[in-house]
């Protein structure tokens, strides 16, 4: 693997800086998150973040903060949920405490919450809903330094906002996808009572459905009619940075820390590529390099397949109308039933299997079954045979034992390089340390009186023993100039003056670059509404079109309106053919 390509913050000025922004659950996660190559890491605090069951602690967040600021790396903090009146005396406390506790940004869906500090950067959600010029000039009127986009625009339509706007152009790469568009999906409140916008979303996307049209006909039955796939953007990074993006964001505040790890690697070593290719244009957010660790592998975690929803312009098969959970890889069929297991005609030749492997199949109710193997002895596998496996089923794989016991033996190391100048002249050593953001360290000693037997060979150990790693700092190999005889110089001195250096660094604070800050117009007159207008959600995607039952793919039209039923739950499907969206109403 290519060493991570870093620049110091003065090289930076003149380029554009690319930041790949990490979740995190919780701080453990955010740490993973950085030493496998994250520039941002957003998280929640105590309360107001919009994955409920996300939330942190202040002194844990102080912690992350504590760590990340030593790379340059920065910490956002959610709180995206809108405020009731009487929370917000309780919010404007938890900003004060994040602020104390390091935190460089809010990302924030209420307004109110703008002015509850005047010295941490803020950063429009994609709660925000932000699709079109207007909505992003409007937010950038009240004071956002960055606009999270929404993920259905086309690169056309990036390109369009970024070029209209003067603040950051945050947009989602990878992960989980709403169906609706953000900040305006109202279905989970009104069937469970639990609000999107309050952090409480009860994900009836991912539900079975059936499809019926007016006259009763079911034209699909219990299938996740609303659940789409996965995000991956990973091979459009150099489309998106030249439309205007600047951070890249990977979804996932609930996923597990061998996720994050896997798709955190993954898109920086994608970034790391578009830097070396552009080394005149782009450089990265923050400081360090990634040395050694696993190969990471996107097809080996949580996905329910991949798409790269409208970014072309174009429809495309975006739902998993089968899998509303992770399938993960194709492995094969079942060759033949045992009774304690079964026999797997592999895909692929070069398939190993592992004990502890999960896999799942579709049920003939039209499901997902999951389960575990216990002994994998070649393609047999040895395991509480499920119900409703049969013989001739396709079955995936969505653990992959083998390599979440990598991802957990062989974790990579996050390391700033520092250059080193050694001069032995008046009788001193004096050492000149500068890390690659630019930090200065220096220490000056007396030679020892003894002078070395063989000159050439102290030097070579002397440059040996400082080109070593002390702390997070990698040392390169010095230059050394020479004024007089060459000192006797013990290993243990060397090896004392590498740690005076990396002391000293450690005592001064990164050259971070900085946000972007966002200045509110003194006239702005836009107002951030909230407002379902009486629809539950409105989305680019179409179930029509899904189905292959669009008008505008030559198919008959069906007895509308169609509706998603599912038991008691029953739900009217609108089409709006001119802006190409659909819209779900209560009956």
């Amino acid at each position: 693997m290519r060493p991570r390509q870093r620049h110091n913050s003065r090289a930076c000025n003149p380029l554009k800086a690319l930041e790949l922004l990490a979740p995190a659950r919780g701080k453990d996660i955010g740490l993973a998150a950085i030493d496998c190559g994250a520039d941002a890491v957003y998280i929640a605090g105590p309360a107001f973040g919009a994955r409920h069951a996300a939330g942190n602690s202040i002194e844990d967040i102080r912690q992350l903060c504590e760590y990340a600021h030593r790379f340059g790396v920065r910490i956002f903090a959610t709180v995206n949920t809108l405020l009731q009146e009487q929370e917000r005396p309780r919010a404007q406390e938890m900003v004060s405490a994040l602020e104390e506790a390091g935190v460089d940004a809010l990302i924030v869906q209420d307004p109110a919450v703008l002015g509850m500090s005047r010295n941490l950067v803020m950063h429009a959600s994609t709660q925000c809903a932000i699709r079109t010029v207007e909505k992003a000039r409007g937010l950038e009127s009240l004071g956002f330094g960055r606009l999270v986009l929404e993920r259905e625009l086309s690169l056309k339509q990036i390109r369009r906002i970024a070029q209209s706007v003067h603040t950051e152009i945050e947009c989602f790469v990878h992960g989980a996808l709403c169906v609706g568009y953000s900040g305006q999906c109202y279905l989970s409140e009104y069937l469970t009572g639990r609000s999107a916008n309050r952090g409480e979303c009860a994900q009836p996307c991912r539900s079975l459905y059936d499809l019926e049209d007016a006259s009763g006909k079911v034209l699909a039955r219990n299938k996740a009619l609303l659940s789409l796939k996965d995000f991956n953007l990973l091979d459009r990074l150099e489309e998106l940075a030249d439309a205007g993006v600047c951070s890249f964001k990977i979804e996932g505040r609930l996923k597990s820390e061998s996720y994050v790890r896997n798709v955190v690697k993954a898109y920086s070593e994608a970034l790391d590529a578009l830097v070396e290719k552009y080394p005149q244009k782009y450089c990265r957010a923050s400081f360090g390099k990634i040395q050694g660790g696993f190969t990471p592998n996107l097809n080996k975690t949580f996905n329910r397949g991949y798409t790269q929803l409208f970014l072309d312009g174009k429809r495309g098969e975006w739902a998993s109308l089968d899998a509303p959970k992770s399938m993960g890889e194709y492995v094969g069929t079942v060759r033949s039933l045992r009774p304690d297991g079964f026999v797997l005609q592999a895909a692929s030749g070069d398939l190993w299997l592992s004990n502890g492997d999960g896999f799942a199949f579709v049920n003939p109710e039209g499901g997902i079954t999951g389960f575990r193997a216990d002994v994998c002895d070649g393609l047999s596998v040895r395991c509480r045979r499920p119900d409703g496996l049969r013989e001739g089923m396709r079955l995936y794989r969505n653990i992959s034992a083998a390599f979440e016991r990598q991802l957990e033996a062989d974790k990579p190391r996050r390391e700033i390089s520092v250059s080193l100048d050694v001069a032995l002249k008046d009788g001193r050593l004096t050492a000149t340390a500068v890390s690659e953001d630019g930090r200065e360290a220096r220490m000056s000693q007396p030679l020892p009186a003894d002078t070395a037997r063989d000159p050439e060979r102290m030097l070579l150990s002397l440059q040996e023993q400082l080109a070593k790693k002390s702390g997070l700092y990698a040392f390169r190999k010095p230059s050394v100039s020479i004024e007089g005889p060459v000192p006797f110089l013990p290993t243990s001195a060397v090896n004392g003056i590498r740690r005076q250096l990396a002391e000293q660094l450690d005592r001064l604070p990164v050259k971070a670059l900085p946000l972007q800050r966002g200045t509110p117009s003194q006239d702005s007159a836009f107002q951030l509404t909230y407002s379902s207008g009486g629809q539950l959600m409105r989305s680019k995607y179409c179930v029509r079109h899904e189905l292959g039952l669009c008008p505008k793919q030559g198919k008959a039209k069906k007895a509308e309106p169609l509706f998603l039923v599912n038991g008691r739950q029953r739900l009217r499907l609108e089409f709006d053919c001119a802006a190409c969206e659909m819209t779900v109403l209560p009956i």
